[in-house]
Formats: C-alpha cells, structure tokens, sequence
C-alpha cells in the first residue's frame, strides 16, 4: 500500500489529520467521557478587604451569598497574595508563577510572551475556557487564550458595572465540552460609584485596627462596602444560575477575594490587609460542607490545582502545587510557607518590599528604608477626596494617628510581626531579643527564595519599557 493510500485510510479513520513541517500526528475527536470531568467557575473580587466578608468575622456587612457558598464548601483562612495588586496577582492566578518569573512583577507591567497559562492547560485536557468581566490580563493573546464572554464590566474603573447573563448561560449549557469559566468582578475596586451606600451608617462602622478614624474615612468606607454588597449579589447571580440549569450538580465553584482594598496599608503593601485573601471552594460530593483549613496556599496554587482536578499531570517547572488534598480535606497543610514581594513603580516612587510569612510571624525586608512610601492613588495631598489626607490633618493633633500614618510613611529596614497576636501588624518585634533567632531562620528562607527565583530586589523596581 503506498503512503497516499495509507494518509486516505486514516483520515477515513479518524476524520481529521494534523500537519506540521516535518511530521504529522492524529489529533483524536473529543471522548464522551470528557463531559464527565466536572466545570469549574472562578469568581474573583477585585481589591477586597476579605475581613469584610461576615463568613470571614467581618460585622460590617452581612454577605448573605458568599457566606453562602461558605457554608457548602472549604473555606481558606491562609490564602496569600505574592504581590497585592491586580495584573501580578491575575498573572499569578494563571500561569502558576511567581510574579518574577512570569514578567508581571510590577502593576501594569505585562508578562513574557513566551509562556503558557490556564487557558492553555486546561484546553489540552478537553475543556473551553472562558473568560468575563475584567480582562486587563488576558495579553498577550498567545499567553492567554481565553474565550472572552460578554456580560460582565471589563473596565475595573468604570462607574457602573452593570452585567447581564444570556451569554454566560449559553457558554456554561453548551454540550460541546466540560468549561472552566473566569467571572472577574470589578467590585469593590475605586472609584466606588456603584451601590447603595445609604445601607450603612458610617458612625456605627467598625473601622480596621490600622485606620485612623476620620468622618470622610467613613464615609469613603460606606462607599466601599456598597460595592461588596453589589459584588455579594452577583456571587448570588451566577450561583442561581447554575442552579437553574442544573449545572450545579457537576460544577466546582471557586470564590477568590484578589488582593486587598485601595485603602493606605492594603493594596500595594506586603501587611495582611493588602496580601491576605479569601478562598472558598464549593464541590458537591467531594468537598465538606461548611468547613475550613489553615493550610498555607497562594494564587500560584490554583491553576496547578484545576490541571489535577481535570486529570492532568502536574506541569513542570511551574511554583505552584496542587492542593487537591487539602479540598478532599486528606490534609490541612500545603506550604511551610508563603512569600510576597511588591514594587512600588508606577504607582509611585522606587519603594521595594519583600516578605516571608507562615501561620504565626511574618519578617518583612524594606529594602528602600531610607525613602518615604507613597502611591499617587491614595496620597495624592492634592486630591481631598481622598481619606488619606484626612489622616495626616488629623495626625497634626493626634498622637496615635501621627503613629498610624507615620508607619505606612516612614517603615524601618526589618519588620517582624506575631501575626496571630497582632493581626493589623502594629507592633514591630523586629528589635526584640527575643526574636533574633527567629528573624534569622525567616530571613534566611526568604533570600533563598530570591535567589531561586531570579529576584534582584530593589533593582527591579524601576521603569520597564512599554511596547
């Protein structure tokens, strides 16, 4: 038989044949099977305060539908940020690694074109994966190949977010394949123009430990939680949803909170209030309902765990692992610990930060201690809108809020934290005898980490060209 005969004979076959330029391979049609393996959606924050959440203690907010999806799944009490802004945690989120390894190590900075994420992954293994809502990193195309849907607000400074779900629907109800869809809120990021903040009155308000009280922080703050309200309803939105196709029987529901809020001492930090996240995982069947884990984990995790779910093998090379068993409830720890960086440029002046933390102390390397911190978003003094120069008129009078804003100006070379203790970090422990031992150990792993991962420190925050 010649070759000709032989390409005909599999082609009749297989029904499709693929080429390249030097061989060619059979590409199979999808299996029945496929539609066995279970969906996933991912809702995503953006900029939440994840203390706010009352299934996570917050009292300002009663956040009836995720506290909802909390009391049918894991809820994660050690999620970590590596870098707590929006396009290093997203890139972290799909592609598996660190902030300098896939490029996005700084805000607005995008990643390295040669590499490969969850859209990717995920499609190798049989599934569409779709992405709605806000996109600012989904470029390079080639890295990120998602299907993008209509319906949600994709500009995360838009001041309104109004959302619709025909096309949702259409994508989670198609037959074709199993789905992996990305719902990407932009509550409750600023400018904070959308809700009902008359829900709340600012006077009865319980501000976090760190924030100095002022009337426009309040009032700045009402603002904010009505975008957690409009964020906790469309948790609520998708979530009726699947119920009404049926689709919730065979679909994994992911909640993540991103980073923390544009509040000083939240976002663009490494404290717990800007890196500290939420996670709820929600798996009918396989995950116990309204339970918890303290085990460490990262956005890094979370695409290695969604191949592993898929039944994919484990990509080499990436920094996150799958945590699988820590969703089976087979084990409540993953990392020994967890790391976290952040550069200060564009969003303001050079002001490097890098640190380690586990579930009782964080060490934090400022590696700029001679500079004074700032971020044209929150400390604009010629913008008086903002809470921040409340703070520091106020702190002109107020010994204790001359102390608040003074450490987010001015921070010491090393801070070291009980964070157990003293969750907000207000009390340095870095000068303390008795932690010396203790400081060492953490600063030790951290400069390994660095090294392992290529990081220069300071000398990377700098300007990068822009194509």
């Amino acid at each position: 038989m010649n070759v000709n005969r032989i390409l005909s004979a599999v082609i009749l076959v297989t029904g499709v044949l693929v080429f390249n330029t030097k061989t060619w391979a059979i590409k199979e049609e999808p299996s029945s099977k496929s539609n066995s393996k279970p969906n996933f959606i991912i809702i995503m924050a953006d900029d939440l305060d994840s203390r706010q959440l009352s299934c996570y203690g917050g009292k300002n907010i009663n956040t009836k539908n995720i506290d909802a999806l909390a009391s049918e799944g894991l809820k994660f009490n050690q999620i970590i940020t590596s870098e707590a802004m929006c396009i290093p945690t997203r890139a972290s989120l799909f592609t598996g690694l660190y902030p300098v390894r896939h490029g996005a190590y700084q805000n607005h900075k995008p990643v390295y074109n040669n590499l490969k994420s969850v859209g990717y992954y995920l499609g190798d293994l049989g599934y569409k994966v779709g992405l709605t809502g806000k996109d600012h990193v989904t470029k390079p195309k080639s890295v990120f190949p998602f299907q993008i849907i209509p319906g949600f607000e994709p500009n995360c400074v838009a001041t309104t977010d109004e959302y619709f779900l025909d096309s949702v629907k259409t994508f989670i109800t198609e037959k074709d394949k199993p789905y992996c869809l990305f719902v990407m809120s932009c509550n409750p990021h600023a400018p904070w123009t959308v809700g009902d903040p008359s829900e709340f009155n600012p006077d009865k308000l319980k501000l976090p430990a760190h924030w100095v009280d002022t009337k426009l922080t309040r009032t700045e703050f009402c603002k904010y939680l009505a975008e957690v309200r409009r964020l906790d309803n469309q948790v609520g939105d998708v979530m009726n949803l699947l119920k009404q196709t049926g689709q919730d029987k065979n679909t994994i529901v992911i909640f993540l909170g991103e980073q923390g809020p544009q509040f000083p001492g939240g976002k663009w930090s490494v404290w717990d209030n800007g890196a500290k996240s939420s996670m709820i995982v929600k798996w009918p069947g396989n995950v116990k309902s309204n339970s918890e884990t303290q085990a460490i984990v990262q956005y890094e995790d979370i695409t290695p765990t969604l191949i592993d779910i898929a039944g994919g093998r484990a990509i080499a090379g990436l920094d996150g692992k799958s945590i699988l068993n820590v969703i089976q409830g087979k084990s409540d720890k993953h990392r020994e610990f967890a790391y976290l960086m952040h550069n200060n440029v564009p969003e303001g002046p050079a002001y490097a930060s890098r640190a380690i933390r586990d579930g009782n102390f964080k060490l934090i390397n400022n590696l700029n201690p001679e500079s004074s911190y700032y971020i044209k978003y929150m400390m604009n003094t010629t913008n008086d809108k903002l809470a921040w120069n409340s703070w520091m008129k106020k702190a002109e009078t107020d010994s204790e809020a001359k102390i608040l804003t003074s450490r987010i100006v001015n921070r010491p070379p090393v801070e070291f934290y009980d964070i157990k203790k003293d969750p907000y970090e207000l009390n340095n422990l870095a000068d303390k005898k008795e932690y010396q031992a203790l400081i060492k150990k953490y600063d030790s792993k951290l400069r390994e980490w660095m090294e392992q991962q290529g990081d220069k420190g300071a000398a990377l925050d700098i300007e990068f060209k822009r194509n």
